[in-house]
């Protein structure tokens, strides 16, 4: 059981300290760890949970990291893996403070934090693919995504709002 809880930590430890440019941007990460290195999680299961995370408000590593914990280990599992999520994001926001503060004016700092920028999308870009490929598979799927999309894009609603409406568009069509 320390063993499990030991690996929790650990690898929810690499998803907080390489989670740079938000929620989604960490999510390969999470994949990586639950489902390739680990098989805590499996593909299907990975997309399904991310579906549910997406609904609930909250912090997406965090709620990630309580399933998984909780799945693999019950609470003390669910303790470990946000400790490990939780401890480096912390710690680098403190230094990151610091630092900006300090140095905002540096040309070299600024471009690095583009470099950083354009890779998180590319991240996010690839993520998308791979989630949105998964449901391309059927009419229904493309329908809701294209809805979803429409919604946030054209008419600029507030995310809770889209989700509030695929869900009802969902319980109608599927």
């Amino acid at each position: 059981m320390l063993t499990t809880l030991f690996k929790l930590f650990v690898s929810f430890l690499k998803v907080g300290s390489f989670s740079f440019g938000g929620a989604y941007s960490l999510l390969p990460l999470i994949e990586r760890e639950a489902v390739t290195n680990n098989a805590w999680l499996t593909q299907d299961e990975f997309l399904k949970v991310l579906g549910m995370v997406e609904v609930f408000p909250g912090a997406i590593s965090i709620k990630f990291a309580t399933y998984v914990g909780y799945k693999t280990a019950g609470i003390s599992g669910a303790i470990a893996a946000n400790l490990g999520n939780l401890i480096m994001p912390a710690a680098i926001i403190m230094l990151a403070s610091y630092f900006y503060s300090t140095y905002e004016k540096n040309e070299y700092a600024m471009k690095a934090f583009r470099g950083i920028k354009y890779a998180v999308i590319g991240l996010v870009t690839a993520l998308i693919y791979q989630y949105g490929a998964k449901n391309f598979e059927e009419f229904t799927g493309i329908f809701l995504i294209l809805l979803g999309f429409a919604l946030a894009f054209f008419l600029n609603l507030h995310p809770a709002y889209v989700v509030i409406i695929s869900a009802i568009v969902a319980l109608v069509i599927l």
